[in-house]
This record gives C-alpha cells, structure tokens and sequence, in this order.
C-alpha cells in the first residue's frame, strides 16, 4: 500500500512538470508567431527578430530601440507600459497593438509621455477599444493639433477601466462637445480623469455603464451633470479639488443618480446658507465626504437622509444643531478640524457609532456625552485645547468608566489651559473631590462658619465680651457727653482723694472702718462714697464712671462678695480703663478677706491680672497691726487735690 501511495506521487509531479513545459513551449511559439507578423508589416526591422519576448524591442537595460523609438518600462505577459510615444511611432504602436485581439493575454496597458495629434490620440483609444486590454492608463498626454468631431466606434470591447492624468489640451479654440462627448459615452465602467484642468463633462447620450467616475483635480463647477438621466449606474463619484461652490446644486445634481453610494466633494469651496428650497440627495448615497470646504453649521440642513458614513473635516462648524434633520442611518462622523466648542449630542444620531472631533475648540467636554450616545463605540477627541478645572474631572472620569472608548487615549488629550498645566496629560490631572463638588464645598464652607460662629459665641459668652462692648458703650457715650458739657460745668476736676467700690455685704467694714479712719484726724482723706456723692437723674454707671472721674485714686474692697456684685466688676472695669488711658498709677487693691480662685468668676480676668501684678493691702485680723495698715493706705491716696490737678491738666 506504501509503495503505490509513493509511486502516485511521483506520477502526479511527472504529469504537473510536462504541463508546465509544454505551456511555455506553447506561449513561445505563440509569441514568435506574433513578432513575425509585426515584422512582415515593417520589413526594415527583420533584423531583430532573435526577441522571444512580447513583439517589442524590450532590452534589460530598458532603453529606447533605433527601430521603435520608445522606452519599454514593463513588459510582461499580461501588463505593458511604454514611455515616450509621439507623432513617429504612433502607427508601430498601432500596429503593435492591433494584433492583441481579444482573448490574448495582455490586459493592462500604460502608456506616459505621450505627444500626439488629435487624430493620432483617437486611433490609439480605438484601437485600444477593440483588442484584449482590458485596463488603460494614459499619464503626461499632450494633443498637439485642432480637435475635431471623430467617429468613435464603441463596439464590441474588452475595456472595464479608462484612466488619464495630466492631459493637456494645446488647442484653444475647438468645440467642447467634440472632445468631451468621446469620453462621456465610453462604455465600460471605470473611468478616471485628474490632475487634467478639465472644465466640464458631458452628460451621456444613452443609459451609461459606468459604475465609477474619479474627476480628481480638475476645474469642474457646479455645472457637472445637471439633470442627467443617463448615470443610473453610477456608484461611485469622486470630485475632490474642484470648483464647486453650491451644495444645494451639488445634492441636486446627484438625485438622479439612482445607484450613487460614495459622493467625494472634499477640497472644494462648498458653502451652504440655510436657502428655502429642500435639498434632494439621491437616496442610495450611503457614504459622503464634503471635508476641506467652507461649510457652517447650515450645513446640517443638506444632508442626505440614508448616509452613513459623513465627513465635514476641515470646515467652520461651530455648533451641531439641534433642529436639524435626523440621521437614522448615520454609523460615523467626522468632525475634525472645525470651530466645535462641545462634543455634540446624538439626538438626531441614533446610530452612531464612530465620532470624531479632534482638533476643534473644546475646552470642557460634556460629561453626558455617552449617556446621550449609547452606541458610541470610539470617540477621537484628542489635540483639543482642554482647560483642566474642576469642569473636566466628570470627563475625565467618563474616560474611566467608558472602557478604551476613547481614541487615542492618553497621549491624545493634554491640558492647554492654564498656563501652568500646559502639557499634562489629562490622566496626570487631579483635583480634589472638595474642589469640585459645589454642594460639598458649600455645606463644608457653612459647616465651618456655624462652627466658627458657635465657637465665636461661646468665647463672647465665656469672656463676657457682651458685657465689656456694653461698658465701653457707656464709656464712650459718658466721655462725649463730658466733651460737650456747658461751660459752667465742673467736668473732669479732681474733687475726692480716693473712690470707694465695695460689695453691700461689706458695708459695715466700710461704714465703721474705712470711712472713720480715712476722714477723720489728721490730713483726712475726701472719700466719694455711692452713697452719698451720686447725682440724682444720671444713671448708675454714668455717676460710677464720673466718680472715677473726678477722684484720684480708686479704692477695691476686695472680698468673696466684692466678685459676686455685679455693680463691683462694673466699677472695677471702668478703673481699669482709666489706669490705661490716663498711664495713671490709680488703682488700690485692699484684701478684706481672702478670695479662693475658683469663686472668681471667668469675666474677672482682669482682677486676676491685677492681683497677680500689683501689690495690694489686706486687712489684719490682729487688732495691733491695724494702725499701719491705716498709716500704708493713708500714704497711698495722700495727695493735694489742686497740684494733682493742674498736673493731670497739663498731662492732657
């Protein structure tokens, strides 16, 4: 069994290496037979007839033959591509030619760097026509003669594709329709005419078979093709840099193209203003490019209804309408390059899947952009002036949740605003959540105001500040009144030695003690005592502050009951006071019973301070040490009352 399976192997590849030679062995004679006809018709060229090639003088070194006069650039069996054809060798490349009817192998042709007549151009294109190539490139033609009216035979051909670039037509005065109804009626399916400076092309005269027309790089207007009938096959239409200025001309020129799929108007000087009258789009156009023009947003209300595939690159859009008309069919846009301040909504897109806005003027994208398009498969929003704030933190968490959807991510997309940040790529961008969330920021910003208010308040009531704002009130209203009162007032002259503050409760101390000690005998002391020396009609503190006033010195009986009075610490605040306004050593502390701290409430600070500073008198319980402390208080507030007075005056 081996041995049969080894033996129909070697039989088969025996078989595929006999075909193979006899095939070549065929096509060479085939070939020779060719040459020899070629050279029957131009007996001067017998000699060369050791070419076993295609019948063309074709030397690897690929230069040009004495006999032929042209450059061979390929030579193979199914493709040729001549250089160099002029008035002298066009009726051997005719004749070359001619013998390729149809059914031989050769199927592509080009032919670059061609000078000929008119008529000369013709008889190629018809000889062409009716021989096996199937696919003709022409590059670099230049007619040299008048073009006329020809008979052009279209009959019977092999021909799918025309393709010519760079034709230039040296006679200025011929008629239009002689040179352009040639190639308007051609019946195969491709053709190709760029880079030409063509003006204008014929509608065809009857139902055409072209399936693809390229009119690349040419001078067309919007003249093309208006209310032609006879393009009901066409699928595919390139007109990129032209001349075309109408987009409304532009849709009405392919309503009648039936079949029409792929529309190119790219780099051409469409405008559209919003006119009254409805654009009509062939409903088959499925794909449209309309990118480098001068479109503005009014461009939203020409669109053909079925599209799918758009692109407005390279325009002056600025905003994305939201009436406009709906785009069902629409799977990919392309924004790019435009005045785009946002990312636009897909309430007239349904479909869409790809959208691109690179390169326009958005500084914060929408947030909601993915909840608006569900079906936004890729979005290309990079090379945008991003203005990295709090505003595009929500986008930049959409990148997060959105899974890769964004193109061109991270690299892409980098701050442009402000300054600082300029180059940081939108990833490297963090702000806190404070930062940005508003609600958050006013609830703690309010937070800490009660807080700050509360702990405010509680130190104002702590510290009694109520009061002591309340106090330097009557202060200041008693201090203006003295300011303003009659001449024949007394004022501010020093009248008693010293002022008395004291509790109730220790009233008998002072009554029986301090008062008899200090008026009696001799150098006795002027005591202003509440009792008998206030003013009938003024308020307490008024006549408080006017006692401190109008003595020299302020006597403190100090006691537990002297903190627990209310009228005491009002006196005490008052001395105070004027210990600091005047720089006056006024204050005499007397400790008529010891005070424990804690019974000395918070609002005393300043009795505090004052004991902590100064030295007071405390009163002695022996009976023996009473005269000295009658003699030290004696000597404290001892002063004449009128020296001391014209001192203070003139210190004021």
């Amino acid at each position: 069994m081996t041995q049969n399976t080894s033996f129909l192997r070697k039989f088969f590849l025996y078989m595929c290496l006999f075909a193979l030679t006899f095939w070549n062995h065929v096509s060479l004679s085939v070939e020779d037979e060719l040459f020899t006809s070629v050279s029957n018709n131009f007996p001067e060229e017998r000699s060369n007839q050791k070419i076993k090639s295609l019948p063309l003088l074709y030397r690897q070194s690929h230069q040009s033959d004495a006999s032929f006069d042209w450059v061979v650039i390929q030579n193979t069996t199914e493709s040729l591509s001549l250089s160099e054809i002029t008035n002298d060798n066009v009726k051997k490349l005719i004749a070359l030619l001619s013998d390729f009817r149809q059914g031989a192998r050769l199927q592509n042709l080009t032919l670059t760097n061609v000078r000929a007549n008119w008529n000369a151009l013709m008889e190629i294109f018809q000889t062409v026509w009716h021989s096996s190539i199937e696919y003709f490139n022409a590059n670099n033609v230049t007619q040299l003669s008048d073009i006329k009216s020809y008979d052009f035979d279209y009959s019977g051909t092999s021909m799918k594709a025309l393709t010519m670039k760079k034709i230039i037509i040296t006679d200025l005065y011929f008629s239009q329709d002689d040179l352009y109804k040639i190639f308007a009626n051609m019946n195969i399916s491709d053709m190709t005419i760029a880079d030409s400076e063509m003006i204008h092309m014929l509608c065809p005269s009857s139902k055409s078979h072209f399936r693809y027309l390229n009119f690349f790089k040419n001078d067309l207007t919007d003249l093309l093709f208006q209310k032609c009938d006879n393009l009901l096959q066409l699928e595919t239409l390139i007109l990129k840099k032209n001349k075309f200025e109408s987009l409304l001309k532009v849709s009405s020129m392919t309503s009648h193209m039936k079949s029409l799929k792929y529309l190119d108007m790219s780099n051409n000087l469409l405008r559209h203003d919003g006119a009254e009258v409805r654009c009509q789009w062939a409903e088959s156009l499925t794909e449209l490019d309309l990118s480098s023009n001068l479109l503005a947003d009014a461009v939203f209300e020409c669109l053909p209804a079925n599209v799918q595939k758009l692109s407005l690159q390279n325009n002056q859009i600025s905003n994305v309408p939201r009436a406009m008309v709906e785009l069902k069919s629409l799977e990919e846009l392309n924004l790019a390059s435009n005045r785009l301040a946002d990312l636009p909504g897909c309430s007239s897109f349904t479909s869409l899947q790809f959208l691109n806005v690179e390169m326009n003027s958005i500084l914060t994208p929408s947030a909601d952009f993915f909840q608006s398009c569900p079906r936004v498969r890729e979005l290309q929003a990079g090379h945008n002036p991003f203005k990295c704030s709090c505003e595009l933190q929500a986008f930049i968490r959409l990148e997060r949740q959105a899974g890769g959807k964004l193109f061109g991510w991270p690299a892409a997309y980098e701050c442009e605003y402000p300054e600082s940040l300029r180059g940081t790529q939108l990833e490297d961008f963090h702000l806190s959540l404070l930062a940005c969330n508003t609600t958050l920021l006013l609830v703690t910003a309010l937070l800490l105001t009660l807080l700050l208010v509360g702990a405010v308040a509680f130190l104002c009531i702590y510290l009694d500040v109520p009061w002591y704002v309340r106090m330097t009130w009557q202060w200041t209203q008693t201090k203006r009144r003295a300011r303003h009162s009659r001449p024949g007032e007394q004022g501010n002259i020093l009248q008693f030695h010293a002022f008395i503050s004291y509790s109730e409760r220790d009233s008998l101390w002072v009554k029986n003690e301090l008062i008899p000690n200090l008026e009696k005998g001799e150098g006795c002391v002027q005591l202003c005592q509440h009792e008998r020396n206030f003013i009938p009609g003024k308020s307490i503190v008024e006549n408080i502050i006017n006692c401190i006033e109008k003595s020299y010195k302020s006597i403190f009986v100090l006691s537990p009951n002297f903190v627990q009075s209310e009228w005491c610490h009002y006196e005490l605040y008052f001395a105070h006071h004027k210990l600091f306004s005047e720089n006056s050593n006024s204050l005499i502390l007397i400790l008529l019973e010891p005070i424990p701290p804690y019974l000395i409430p918070a609002r005393y600070h300043k009795l505090k301070a004052l004991m902590a500073k100064r030295t007071y008198l405390e009163w002695p319980k022996e009976r023996s040490k009473h005269a000295l402390f009658w003699a030290n208080l004696r000597a404290a507030i001892s002063i004449d009352l009128l020296k001391a007075d014209e001192n203070l005056y003139e210190e004021t």
